[in-house]
């Protein structure tokens, strides 16, 4: 999840190599990038340069850093519940699955962010600039939160939409049981929406999961 990344009142703001990455007190609503005059030029560089040292995550698009939010126990909760779900149906196969530690770059667009969990069948491949970004995910997931449903059900998903290897990509919704699906379909992607008692179903790694078991994990988080 992305906190802000302009400057404005009330906002902290953190230095390194002389590139300021800006993110507002109190809050993690993540401001879209599209819609406002870019304030900086950062490169990928000075971008890598920060994360290697920072205590805090950030994305890179268009020039701007953006500090991500932290996420709440339950959060944390269901992502790992997912991730162990896949790991025990993907074992044997060539696909894997990664937890939010993983760095993503999505080379149509020069985003690079962290989703919540992500499926790399065969072969890594990086970033030719970052050894340490994969380029071709098969699966993202996304567990979303108030302050960042819209960017992640909006400009993030375009993002991902354009990563030629991507094939699925699934937002949990946060406050009730609901979980899309999108699915790339020859050139058009669909959606399927799962509520409570449902199955999803990943066809392009062949896993399923249980609506009710991921939110389950979030119980007494």
């Amino acid at each position: 999840m992305r906190a802000a990344g302009v400057r404005a009142a009330g906002v902290r703001a953190a230095t390194v190599r002389g590139a300021v990455v800006a993110k507002r007190s109190g809050s993690s609503y993540p401001f879209s990038v599209t819609g406002l005059a870019p304030r900086h030029n950062y490169t990928f560089r000075d971008y890598l340069e920060l994360e290697a040292v920072s205590r805090v995550r950030h994305e890179f698009y268009a020039g701007e850093i953006y500090a991500m939010a932290g996420g709440t126990p339950e959060h944390a909760a269901v992502a790992a519940a997912i991730t162990a779900m896949l790991h025990g149906q993907l074992r044997g196969s060539p696909c894997r699955v990664y937890s939010s530690d993983l760095r993503v770059r999505i080379l149509a667009t020069g985003l690079a962010t962290y989703p919540d969990v992500t499926v790399v069948c065969g072969p890594s491949e990086r970033d030719p600039e970052s050894h340490s970004h994969v380029t071709n995910p098969r699966v993202v997931v996304e567990i979303l939160s108030p302050s960042t449903e819209e960017y992640d059900r909006g400009e993030k998903l375009e993002h991902y939409r354009q990563t030629q290897s991507l094939d699925t990509i699934v937002l949990v919704e946060h406050g009730e049981r609901r979980v899309d699906v999108w699915s790339r379909r020859a050139s058009e992607w669909e959606v399927a929406v799962y509520r409570a008692g449902e199955t999803l179903r990943l066809d392009s790694i062949r896993c399923a999961l249980s609506v009710d078991e991921v939110y389950a994990a979030a119980d007494g988080a």
